[in-house]
């Protein structure tokens, strides 16, 4: 017998699992758009060509390939392979209608994408990202936009702990040079880089050493690190850089951009969150300027990241065109909100208002009827299918619904022409004239809203 269980590092989503991520994205759309970021998709598969190459080494190794199809499928070669981001597809997109969109242009992406991973928690194989991105300008304007809005998504959301961590690559390049480490090295030194928050320092000492980095500058370039602690604010932290860098052109100018998206920030809902943090590498290559990361308590990983992008569309169109994009992953941000309970009960609860039940067959017309009237006046209604006298199963199910409202309609309410209507949540039962049941539903359901907020 075959196994039921979905492929590892993958999960099958049930009625409960979809409502909370609908809230999630609802929030996230809402936002994004607030902020003029415009809607794309893009397929769920790329040509194999246009993924390879843009992630590093540790990316290529992730990307799922797709074996050549019919008589070419014995060859094992792969000509296609499974979106291992939002960003790279639409570095393509851009470059392929770059005669029809605006010359600065904003879009938000929220599609799942794959990666050949080993699963975790808040870590899967298949996965949602929600991505904002804008392309056409190098003003530090967009990166301030964009941890504006990441910000407000985190904070609509209910999320109070988070900080967004923000570094730039030419600071990581400066700092390197500074204490030592051959710009031939450098690749290697910020895949090492990119775990510190996963393998601590003695981690990635034993990662630098692996790779081949002389022990001496590893120690200075760590031996910074270690003393730049994450409650310093970013002003203190940025002067540190100052004094670090000091004497490499391409640092200091990094470091000054990093001051200006700071200072934009703070008139922004990112200012209590911004935080400058020199340990940030972000492991994908093709990241050119400043780089960001949202951290939050208690997780081994992030809810989301990103960073300037100014070469990549380059390799699709022949010119560069400046970008700065971000990323949520949806996935970790369920995870950390089922995990402490931040889900509205709403979303948590049933997806139903009200459940229409039946005490006999001769009812089902006239309760049929009633649920359509409910749901014209924008109410969840479900219909219990069976006549049941005792009322016991139609309670049941309600309750395993968390339906608040049982409208029952018997043969004796219809005589007199009422319905009956039970609150599951108070007990409390009335009967009410036909003409006042969809009021007196109403109103009962908006009070256990009320009461669950």
């Amino acid at each position: 017998m075959s196994s039921t269980q979905p492929a590892r590092g993958t999960r099958d989503f049930l009625p409960a699992d979809i409502r909370r991520r609908e809230y999630v994205i609802g929030v996230v759309r809402d936002v994004y758009q607030r902020y003029g970021f415009e809607p794309i998709e893009t397929p769920a598969f790329e040509n194999i060509a246009t993924l390879m190459g843009k992630y590093g080494e540790e990316g290529n190794k992730l990307i799922f390939k797709i074996l050549r199809r019919g008589e070419h499928e014995s060859t094992g070669v792969a000509d296609l392979a499974l979106r291992y981001d939002l960003t790279v597809p639409l570095a393509r997109v851009v470059a392929e209608y770059q005669s029809t969109l605006p010359k600065f242009f904003k879009r938000f992406q929220i599609q799942p994408v794959w990666r050949a991973d080993r699963p975790a928690r808040g870590r899967f194989r298949e996965f949602y990202q929600c991505d904002i991105d804008a392309m056409g300008s190098t003003s530090p304007v967009v990166e301030a936009d964009l941890l504006a809005a990441v910000s407000e998504v985190l904070t609509r959301l209910g999320f109070t702990d988070f900080r967004i961590r923000l570094n730039h690559r030419q600071v990581l390049t400066a700092m390197l040079d500074v204490a030592g480490v051959p710009p031939d090295r450098h690749g290697d030194a910020l895949v090492a880089l990119d775990k510190l928050d996963k393998i601590g320092v003695d981690g990635v000492q034993g990662e630098f050493a692996a790779r081949g980095i002389d022990p001496a500058a590893a120690s200075r370039s760590l031996d910074f690190l270690a003393a730049v602690t994450p409650d310093l604010l970013p002003d203190a932290v940025l002067d540190r850089l100052d004094a670090f860098v000091a004497g490499h052109d391409a640092g200091t100018a990094a470091v000054r951009q990093l001051r200006e998206i700071v200072l934009l920030a703070s008139g922004t809902p990112a200012a209590a969150h911004v935080r400058v943090d020199p340990s940030l590498a972000r492991g994908l290559s093709y990241y050119t300027g400043a780089i960001m990361e949202v951290a939050v308590a208690d997780l081994a990983g992030s809810l989301g990241g990103g960073g300037r992008y100014d070469n990549l569309i380059g390799m699709f169109l022949g010119r560069d065109v400046p970008a700065c994009g971000f990323s949520l992953g949806l996935e970790r941000i369920i995870v950390v909100m089922t995990e402490r309970g931040m889900f509205p009960a709403t979303v948590s609860g049933g997806n139903a208002d009200v459940m229409v039940t039946f005490l006999d067959d001769a009812c089902r017309r006239d309760a049929l009827a009633l649920a359509g009237e409910l749901r014209t006046v924008g109410m969840r209604v479900d219909i219990y299918p069976d006549a049941s006298r005792k009322l016991e199963k139609p309670l049941k199910y309600a309750s395993s619904r968390q339906v608040p409202v049982l409208a029952i309609v018997g043969p004796d309410e219809l005589a007199r022409g009422e319905v009956t209507l039970r609150h599951l949540v108070t007990r409390e039962q009335v009967s009410v004239a036909r003409a006042e049941v969809v009021r007196t539903a109403e109103r009962q359901v908006a009070e256990t809203r009320k009461d669950a907020e």
